[in-house]
């Protein structure tokens, strides 16, 4: 039981860090699940990939907070609270950003995992993004952003983010924040901004994939797989909130090169160690 615990922790502590990190999760969830296997069903294993979010999901809202919650206290006509119509606004575009990925996710989520769940899909999505991440930061350097804010995104933003959204959805290995951030980038969207917005978009991308992965669970799940679970959230909730106000820090200085070398190198390990040593 203690092995297991140890395994439970060592894949929150993955999901965790690169569930923020534009690295691809599920490049790196792959790579463990051959390396680290738990003892638990086939079945179980799929929703834990998934469900195991909620524990960084939790982390990301304490964490933007006051972003996202439209209600404030105290009004000038001495009212308990009053509502922040730019928040209320932001969460519009959030919407508009989910639509395309929600609606391949709910068509084709069966298919997708199916066929394209691979470490061959993965690989080369992680060295593919990588190369993006290079010559997208090269295309903008020293180039002045035109949205510094989360409130100046406008409706086209959020359409065109939530289509990059999409090749993540249908391709493994992309990442989500991957694909959304250099979307951003390409849209003259400030880094800071960028990696918020990608953040916020999380929660009900994220909600709505766990949720998902739960009504269509028809298998029975033990005692011992819900403690597995229940310590791979808590893991998750927890780096997550070291690695969310980590790279909140690094990306006001720095760019996202060193991200996309990292992805190429281990788009590199992933094919050598499937493709030659398996």
């Amino acid at each position: 039981m203690i092995l297991e615990i140890i395994k439970a922790v060592i894949y929150g502590i993955v999901e965790g860090i690169t569930e923020w990190l534009p690295v691809s999760s599920t490049g790196h969830m792959i790579l463990l699940g051959e390396l680290v296997k738990p003892n638990v069903s086939e079945e179980f294993m799929d929703l834990f990939m998934v469900v195991i979010q909620l524990g960084a999901i939790i982390a990301v809202i304490l964490t933007m907070w006051r972003r996202i919650w439209p209600f404030g206290a105290g009004r000038r006509d001495g009212g308990p609270f009053h509502i922040k119509m730019e928040t209320l606004r932001l969460w519009g575009l959030v919407l508009i950003s989910c639509v395309p990925a929600a609606v391949i996710g709910i068509l084709f989520d069966d298919f997708l995992d199916a066929h394209l769940q691979n470490w061959i899909c993965v690989s080369i999505m992680l060295i593919v993004v990588g190369l993006l991440f290079i010559v997208v930061e090269s295309l903008i350097r020293g180039k002045e952003p035109s949205v510094n804010s989360l409130y100046e995104l406008t409706v086209r933003d959020a359409l065109i983010i939530g289509l990059c959204q999409v090749v993540a959805a249908v391709l493994p290995g992309t990442s989500r924040s991957g694909a959304t951030i250099i979307g951003a980038l390409l849209l003259g969207i400030a880094r800071t901004v960028a990696v918020e917005y990608t953040f916020i978009l999380a929660i009900p991308v994220m909600a709505g994939a766990s949720l998902l992965k739960i009504l269509k669970f028809e298998g029975q799940i033990a005692s011992s797989e819900i403690a597995f679970l229940a310590v791979g959230m808590i893991t998750a909730f927890a780096v997550s909130m070291l690695v969310i106000q980590g790279i909140l820090q690094y990306i006001r200085t720095h760019d996202f090169k060193i991200f996309g070398w990292y992805r190429i190198v281990l788009g590199v390990i992933v094919i050598f160690f499937f493709g030659i040593f398996r």
